[in-house]
């Protein structure tokens, strides 16, 4: 009898309630808060690696006397840090304009969506139809009923700009170039480009087919984040392909559009565009010491001014940015659960963590702090917010990462706790 009071009792306190402390991780120091205030907040858009609605970060970017120093002429700019989407530098870049064949990018991220999902190889051969050889502008020339591999249309389209290749693609994907287009209308959506309507995959002039320079700077963005792969291409400078039609086999030789890649160092892309109401127009990319930019320049009066202003931009970017970046690699603890199946859970970080600093702070002076509760109450779902690590530089908040739970935990019954209690004292 006296086993199974002390039992009983056990199984009492089991279901009772635990007052909630706040956990603060080792000499990580942090306010004591209530863990109900814990919330997840949304990353800033300015530090992190998955931001997708870049902020303006730059006061001397915004000054008509930056404009005057770099010698800038195109009318319509953007400069942007890749990797966390900061606008350093813009002028006008909101206007809605002709693109021309920067247009591609888009095309280009929906052919690699496709072989991300695996129903297109790069192997796959491609028949070229009459409609997508009849395409005017840029090209390779195509044949109706010639075959191509994916990667050689990729290199067609990333490095001689080729319309035919484009609209080839377009079909092969999606069975003709209206529904591709609809696709990358829809993908434009969701990547916020407010600025753009899709009516062709190439970028030949007409009637509201439009987008921004800042739009540009979004897709680009994305292609070259979530498909380095990319610059495999968008740096070729010259290379052969071979026709193989009726008439037989034929060398046909592919230059870059893109100068920048022979004329600026750090070059990696990524794409050029010029029509008679686009006028010159460029998406130049570049790496150096670890940091990526994008610089886009739309409707420059000639094509040495958007070159120009592409290199201007990005040597400034590459002299006032710096980037801090923690992979967040480090293990979190388990997190104990009250009045759950489980007595604790793991967890961990959401991604990674960025931020660009173009005011030439000591970065080494950014702090990182683990914002959890001693316990969570059950249930908890997995991947919903723990917690978070803030992330401050000389005393001021520069970002943050949600850290997420790894498992769910059902809440206990009472057939659990006792069960629980009869293990203990029999086991």
């Amino acid at each position: 009898m006296r086993l199974l009071l002390s039992a009983l009792l056990c199984l009492s306190l089991l279901c009772s309630n635990m007052p909630a402390i706040f956990y603060t991780g080792e000499n990580i120091p942090v306010e004591t808060n209530d863990s109900s205030s814990t919330t997840e907040e949304t990353p800033s858009t300015e530090s992190t690696a998955t931001a997708t609605e870049p902020e303006n970060n730059s006061d001397a970017g915004n000054s008509a006397d930056l404009a005057a120093s770099l010698g800038l002429s195109a009318p319509h700019l953007v400069l942007m840090e890749a990797s966390t989407g900061t606008i350093i530098y813009e002028k006008d870049s909101h206007t809605s304009l002709h693109p021309a064949s920067i247009t591609k990018i888009m095309t280009l991220i929906l052919i690699f969506d496709a072989l991300s999902k695996g129903g297109l190889q790069l192997t796959d051969t491609v028949t070229v139809s009459e409609y997508a050889a009849s395409m005017g502008g840029s090209q390779v020339y195509l044949e109706p009923g010639e075959t191509q591999t994916v990667d050689t249309m990729i290199k067609c389209i990333s490095v001689a700009s080729a319309n035919d290749a484009c609209v080839a693609m377009a079909e092969h994907i999606s069975g003709s170039e209206s529904a591709f287009v609809e696709q990358m209308n829809e993908r434009a959506k969701g990547l916020g480009m407010t600025d753009t309507h899709f009516v062709n995959c190439c970028g030949l002039d007409t009637d509201g087919h439009m987008t921004s320079a800042y739009d540009v700077a979004l897709m680009s963005r994305e292609l070259t984040i979530k498909y380095p792969q990319i610059h495999n291409y968008s740096t070729i400078w010259m290379e052969n392909i071979t026709h193989n039609t009726k008439r037989g086999a034929s060398e046909f030789g592919l230059t870059n559009t893109n100068k920048l890649i022979k004329q600026y160092q750090y070059a990696t892309g990524l794409k050029t565009g010029s029509t008679d109401l686009a006028k010159y127009c460029v998406s130049a990319t570049a790496e150096k010491d670890g940091i990526e930019l994008i610089a886009v320049i739309m409707a420059a009066p000639d094509y040495k001014i958007r070159f120009a202003d592409a290199s201007a931009l990005l040597g400034y970017g590459f002299s006032c940015c710096q980037l801090y970046e923690d992979k967040n690699e480090d293990k979190l603890p388990l997190l104990p659960v009250a009045g759950g199946v489980s007595e604790s859970v793991p967890l961990h970080y959401e991604g990674g963590f960025s931020y660009l600093n173009t005011t030439g702070d000591d970065l080494t002076n950014v702090k990182k702090e683990i914002q959890l509760p001693e316990e969570a109450a059950a249930p908890v779902e997995k991947g919903t917010a723990a917690g978070k690590a803030v992330y401050t530089l000389n005393g001021k908040e520069i970002g943050s990462i949600p850290i997420l739970y790894s498992e769910t935990i059902e809440k206990a019954t009472y057939r659990d706790y006792l069960e629980k209690v009869f293990y203990f004292f029999f086991s």
